[in-house]
């Protein structure tokens, strides 16, 4: 089953907001909301999210500040600007904040749910990638419906239902730099906000299990500021 994607809603228009969050839970969406700024920022901190549709006028922190100070930290999640602010020098600040939408008040309902649907597709990436059930590091192979590691000399590791999931993750990702964001979503589905640090304790896992030489790693990288890549070297 899929989970639900989720959006922060920041209106300080109480009917307003109800009315928008009603209409996007019908829609299968989970909508987290708050009233001014500075509980936006510190939710947006404990959670992660697929979209963030902001007032600009709300008290506290302005919208305008709270999407800059999101784009410091986060520069994937679509942000949509809902706001009576309506003239193009506002729009264009809106944008300069890093919004990939601007919707002005009043509104048509159907309007923005096509374009949340419109943002949160464009955010997710395409999982074009074929469906497997094993892959062999070095000579140990992962059996990912199983949740086991065999190794050369016979003996089988139990790997736990993340340790699998990441390790897929990956692996689908070869080469590629995969963002701290991209895990969460995937991995712990966005319902715990792991720290850096429990990302990290898997990866020197997967070095115990994988690489040769621990300190220098082949397979399992960290890129600072990023996130992690699996590069897959075969022995020569």
């Amino acid at each position: 089953m899929q989970a639900k994607q989720r959006i922060l809603l920041v209106e300080d228009e109480e009917h307003l907001l109800e009315a928008i969050k009603l209409n996007l839970e019908l829609e299968g969406y989970r909508v987290t909301t708050a009233t001014d700024g500075k509980k936006a920022l510190k939710i947006f901190k404990e959670e992660r999210f697929n979209l963030i549709i902001l007032d600009v006028m709300i008290p506290e922190i302005d919208g305008f500040q709270v999407a800059e100070t999101i784009r410091l930290q986060n520069t994937e999640v679509p942000i949509m600007f809902l706001t009576a602010k309506n003239s193009s020098e506002d729009r264009i600040t809106g944008l300069k904040k890093g919004a990939d939408d601007y919707l002005v008040k009043p509104f048509n309902l159907e309007e923005l749910i096509l374009r949340v649907g419109n943002l949160i597709r464009r955010g997710l990436k395409p999982d074009d990638l074929k469906e497997f059930n094993s892959y062999t590091i070095g000579d140990k192979t992962i059996y990912f419906n199983s949740f086991e590691l065999h190794h050369a000399d016979g003996t089988i590791t139990s790997l736990t239902k993340k340790e699998t999931m990441l390790l897929k993750l990956l692996i689908e990702r070869k080469n590629e730099a995969v963002s701290r964001e991209q895990i969460l979503e995937t991995v712990w589905n966005y319902d715990v906000y792991p720290s850096t640090r429990t990302i990290d304790n898997f990866i020197l896992t997967f070095r115990k299990y994988f690489e040769p030489d621990q300190k220098h790693p082949v397979y399992f990288h960290s890129i600072r500021g990023v996130g992690y890549k699996f590069t897959d070297t075969p022995t020569v």
